[in-house]
């Protein structure tokens, strides 16, 4: 028995690998729209939005995008930003202390951003969750908030919240939710190598656990779950539809009658929501390792004006 389960755990990492490196991969749209950006195009210019939503940013973790995520800062600008949660992960510096430059750069950019005159909304999440205690509160020009209401420029009033309240592990089993994010984070290292073996044959970024997500039945119906969960008490408020995180899953979709919005994260798939001026909703996709190394190093020092 014990040597059958070997050879299964063998030929499962043996075909994750071959997959990994010898198919590039086409990440699924669905029903949704989605933005592809070229961070090099326009260096000296910036798109104008009216809202942008980020969230599960992970500062704090060796898996956060710190580089891509103050490039996109720079070269993006909004009247109002939402942080819908999980901004710097108090799980895991309690374990170990990892905050470099480029960390403390993305925190920076953001609070210049609020004394500028952006609007700035802090929504915490689970994974630092200790800010919840200060809901209410203001900290250099930015409001903490359990939750919010945003009204889009074409009368929609959705609800904003990280979601982490309708996870059941995070409610219910929060050891297991522990233990789920220790084989995340181990998920994302052996993802940053099948990466770096896909990078030197020229194929394109490949996210492991959105793989392993896609492939576990449990894994989508948790998802689901959580969808309508989140739209079934927005629909109880009297609200148009939800805009949350917490899944690492951006999507924008109707579901029972309301907008379901996820914007995502910026530990893999490097999503954020915006609303355009009229009032639309798209997801853009920020493209992985596509800043040359040297812009890398200079953005991880230096915080864009």
């Amino acid at each position: 028995m014990r040597s059958n389960q070997l050879n299964f755990k063998q030929q499962l990492a043996e075909q994750l690998f071959a997959k990994a490196t010898t198919e590039p991969l086409v990440e699924p749209t669905a029903q949704q729209h989605v933005s592809e950006v070229d961070p090099a195009a326009d260096e000296q210019g910036s798109n104008k939005y009216r809202t942008i939503w980020i969230s599960d940013i992970h500062l704090g973790t060796p898996g956060c995008q710190a580089d891509a995520l103050l490039h996109f800062l720079k070269h993006n600008e909004s009247d109002t930003l939402y942080l819908v949660g999980d901004i710097i992960d108090g799980w895991q510096l309690r374990k170990s202390w990892f905050w470099p430059q480029s960390h403390n750069d993305v925190i920076q950019k953001v609070l210049r951003k609020a004394r500028k005159g952006t609007q700035v909304v802090f929504i915490p999440g689970n994974h630092d969750e200790a800010a919840r205690q200060f809901a209410g509160m203001t900290f250099g020009d930015i409001p903490i908030m359990e939750n919010a209401v945003h009204v889009t420029a074409d009368g929609k009033r959705l609800w904003v919240v990280h979601g982490d309240e309708f996870d059941q592990v995070v409610r219910y089993a929060k050891w297991l939710a522990y233990l789920g994010d220790t084989l995340y984070n181990f998920a994302l290292t052996l993802n940053r190598v099948l990466n770096n073996i896909r990078i030197k044959l020229g194929y394109p970024y490949w996210s492991l656990s959105q793989f392993l997500k896609q492939q576990v039945k449990n894994a989508v119906n948790f998802i689901l779950e959580f969808e309508h969960a989140l739209i079934h008490e927005a629909k109880h408020r009297g609200y148009d539809g939800v805009v949350c995180g917490h899944i690492h899953k951006a999507e924008i979709k109707e579901v029972d009658g309301l907008l379901y919005c996820n914007d995502g994260d910026w530990v893999e798939s490097l999503t954020a929501l915006v609303e355009h001026p009229c009032g639309k909703l798209d997801i853009v996709h920020w493209p992985h390792r596509d800043l040359p190394v040297r812009k890398q190093k200079a953005l991880a020092h230096t915080v864009a004006e």
